[in-house]
C-alpha cells in the first residue's frame, strides 16, 4: 500500500505540470490581454506595464518563470486589483468555498445514502416511486434554477431563513439555503447509486444466509450491506467533491458568498492572467487529490483490489 501511495502521488506531478501548461498557453491565445479596457491606454504607458510585469518577455520566458513560481507557491500578482496578489485571494476565500462544498457533500452523502437504502428495503413501494421522483428532479433541474426556488420559499415567502449572506453577516442560517441548494443534484445521483448499489447487494447469497440466520434488517444493512454497497458511491466521490467546489461559483454569486468563484468568474472578465491561473491551479490540485483519496478508501473497502 504504500509503494502504491508513493506511486500515486509522484504521478500527480506530471498531471498538474500538464494541466499548468494547457491553461497558460491557451489562456494567452484569448484575444485581448489584462491591460484591455473600452479607453485605450497610451503606448508608453502599455509598455511600461508590461514590462513591469515581465511580459515584455518572450511567451517561452514567461512560462518558465512562472514555474519557478508556482514551484516557490507564489501565484503571482493580481493584474487587477494592483495592491494584493493571487495568494492573498486564495486565502482569504479558498476556506469559504470549503466549507460550503464540504457541509453540502456532507448533506448530499447523508440524505441520499439514507434515501437509497430505504428505497431498496422498501421496493417498489410509493416510498421508493417517490423519492427516486426526487431524485431524478434532482439531477434535472440545474443549480440557478433550485437555488431561485428554495430563497423564494423559505426567504421570501415564509421568511425563516436570511437571503443572502454569510457567517459574518447572519449566522449559521445563512449556510442553510446555500447547502441545501449545492447539495440537491448530488445527493440525487448518490441516493440512485446507493440504491442500485444496495439492491443488488441484497440479492447475494451471504445476506440469504444472514437473514435465514434471523438477524435483524438493521443488522444486516448497516453490519453486512453498508460497506460493500458504498463502493459505486466512494467512487463517485473524487470528481463529486470537486464538481461540487467548482458548481459553487454558481450558488456563490446567487447567495452572494464571498468564496473562490467570484473570483474566478471576474478574472475571466478582467482577463486577470495569473489570478485565473491561480484558481485553476486550485481547482485542479483539488481533483487531482480527491480521485487519489477515492482510490485509496476503495480499497480498503474492498479488500479484493490489490494495490502489489
Amino acid at each position: 500500500m504504500t509503494k502504491y501511495i508513493i506511486r500515486r502521488v509522484l504521478g500527480l506531478i506530471p498531471t498538474i505540470f500538464i494541466i499548468i501548461t494547457i491553461c497558460f498557453f491557451f489562456i494567452r491565445l484569448a484575444p485581448g490581454g489584462p491591460f484591455s479596457s473600452e479607453k485605450k491606454l497610451p503606448p508608453q504607458i502599455l509598455k511600461n506595464m508590461q514590462k513591469k510585469y515581465h511580459m515584455d518577455q518572450p511567451l517561452i520566458v514567461q512560462y518558465g518563470q512562472y514555474l519557478v513560481d508556482v514551484l516557490r507557491g507564489d501565484l503571482g500578482p493580481s493584474y487587477k486589483y494592483k495592491d494584493y496578489d493571487v495568494n492573498y485571494f486564495i486565502k482569504q476565500t479558498l476556506p469559504k468555498s470549503m466549507l460550503l462544498g464540504g457541509l453540502a457533500l456532507l448533506v448530499a452523502l447523508i440524505l441520499g445514502i439514507g434515501t437509497g437504502m430505504i428505497s431498496s428495503l422498501k421496493r417498489n413501494s410509493w416510498i421508493d416511486y417517490s423519492s427516486m421522483s426526487v431524485a431524478v428532479i434532482g439531477i434535472s433541474v440545474p443549480l440557478f434554477v433550485i437555488a431561485p426556488i428554495l430563497m423564494y420559499i423559505f426567504a421570501m415567502k415564509l421568511n425563516w431563513l436570511p437571503v443572502a449572506g454569510w457567517l459574518d453577516d447572519g449566522g449559521a442560517k445563512t449556510l442553510v439555503l446555500p447547502v441545501l441548494s449545492l447539495s440537491a443534484p448530488y445527493f440525487a445521483m448518490i441516493a440512485r447509486l446507493s440504491r442500485a448499489s444496495f439492491l443488488d447487494s441484497l440479492r447475494s447469497d451471504y445476506i440469504r444466509t444472514a437473514r435465514a440466520k434471523g438477524l435483524k434488517t438493521s443488522v444486516i444493512m448497516f453490519k453486512h450491506v453498508l460497506k460493500g454497497a458504498s463502493l459505486p458511491v466512494v467512487s463517485y466521490l473524487g470528481p463529486a467533491f470537486s464538481g461540487i467546489i467548482t458548481g459553487s461559483i454558481v450558488i456563490e454569486q446567487i447567495f452572494r458568498i464571498p468564496g473562490l468563484g467570484r473570483h474566478f468568474v471576474q478574472s475571466a472578465f478582467n482577463r486577470d492572467y495569473t489570478m485565473i491561473m491561480g484558481t485553476v491551479i486550485v481547482y485542479s490540485l483539488i481533483l487531482v487529490f480527491m480521485n487519489f483519496l477515492v482510490d485509496i478508501i476503495y480499497g480498503y473497502l474492498d479488500p479484493r483490489i490489490s494495490y502489489s
